[in-house]
């Protein structure tokens, strides 16, 4: 098994309830075979550059232990829901659990 980080960029203008129901399925899968270690929502965010006329997207991280055939399930299930503007999923040999990406600009401001 391999660890993974795995991110997915919604639409801005999706409810609360969509992003968690989405949540939900990658939970899903990744816990049929897998161990989640650790979900992080890091809320709206500019996106660099318009993608699908967006200008902003709701980003969710997810640090996960599994095999790739999980990665390639929660990669199906994405690439046909509408509300998903873009998604990675990177493999790591060895995952920090303690850093959390985007907890140190909300203190500096």
């Amino acid at each position: 098994m391999s660890f993974y980080e795995h991110t997915f960029v919604g639409k801005q203008d999706i409810s609360e309830k969509d992003v968690n129901n989405v949540i939900d399925i990658c939970t899903k899968i990744i816990e049929k075979s897998g161990k989640l270690l650790k979900t992080e929502k890091w809320g709206i965010l500019n996106l660099s550059r318009k993608i699908k006329n967006n200008k902003k997207g709701i980003f969710v991280h997810f640090k996960f232990e599994s095999t790739g055939d999980v990665v390639k399930d929660i990669e199906k299930k994405l690439s046909v829901d509408n509300k998903i503007i873009r998604y990675l999923t990177v493999r790591y040999e060895k995952l920090d659990l303690q850093k959390n990406y985007f907890e140190e600009n909300k203190k500096e401001k």
